[in-house]
């Protein structure tokens, strides 16, 4: 028997707004929002299938560095040029964290500048 990650959290400024640009990036749904303002995201099937979800939760604490895990995602129905551009229309922004130009994926931010990658399609 194992463990599998069933939830991601990200401490935000605004869950609602990072819960809207994550759930058309991922095509998400909002599974539940809590009184204190927190927003669980996750697939149409809701929780606990092969995804985890993720949790969207208020802080007014500022953000001092760069977060220490962040997201990779692929195209599930579209290269990844035409991704990128979709993904830059949602809000997303282009980001260096150093790449050389070489790199097979892009660094993007998202609204509220948490980092994360688009890949390139992977088989299987």
């Amino acid at each position: 028997m194992a463990s599998r990650i069933s939830e991601l959290v990200l401490d935000c400024r605004d869950p609602q707004r990072l819960a809207t640009f994550w759930c058309a990036v991922l095509d998400f749904v909002v599974l539940h929002t809590d009184e204190d303002g927190s927003v669980e995201i996750g697939p149409r099937e809701g929780f606990g299938g092969l995804q985890p979800t993720l949790i969207l939760s208020p802080t007014t604490d500022p953000r001092v560095a760069k977060l220490p895990l962040h997201i990779d995602v692929n195209a599930t129905d579209r290269d990844q040029d035409a991704e990128l551009e979709r993904l830059l229309a949602l809000g997303a922004r282009p980001v260096d964290i150093g790449q050389t130009g070489e790199e097979s994926w892009h660094c993007l931010a998202d609204p509220e500048g948490n980092e994360f990658c688009l890949l390139r399609a992977r088989l299987s």
